[in-house]
């Protein structure tokens, strides 16, 4: 069962309203513009995490970041068809 919907008017520059109605597809806009902002709601709650994180532990070094995303990258690799052999 879907979530109750409610009826919005937005402004947005004319050129990003026709591209998202064109990338839409057969879902529509609205249910493409309502899951652009679910991830940006998603984007600003994991703000908002690394900023308290941040303000408890101190910022988190570069070096450790590029670590942390290469760990990601070879997760994603090691699960792709082909796994590490994969190129």
């Amino acid at each position: 069962m879907s979530e109750p919907t409610g009826k919005y008017s937005i402004t947005m520059p004319r050129d990003i309203a026709e591209a998202a109605k064109a990338r839409s597809g057969p879902s529509g806009l609205s249910a493409y513009v309502a899951a652009a902002v679910a991830r940006q709601i998603e984007r600003d709650n994991l703000n908002e995490l690394i900023a308290v994180a941040e303000a408890e532990h101190g910022p988190i070094a570069d070096e450790e970041i590029q670590a942390l995303r290469d760990q990601l990258f070879q997760a994603r690799r090691q699960q792709t068809p082909g796994g590490a052999n994969a190129a």
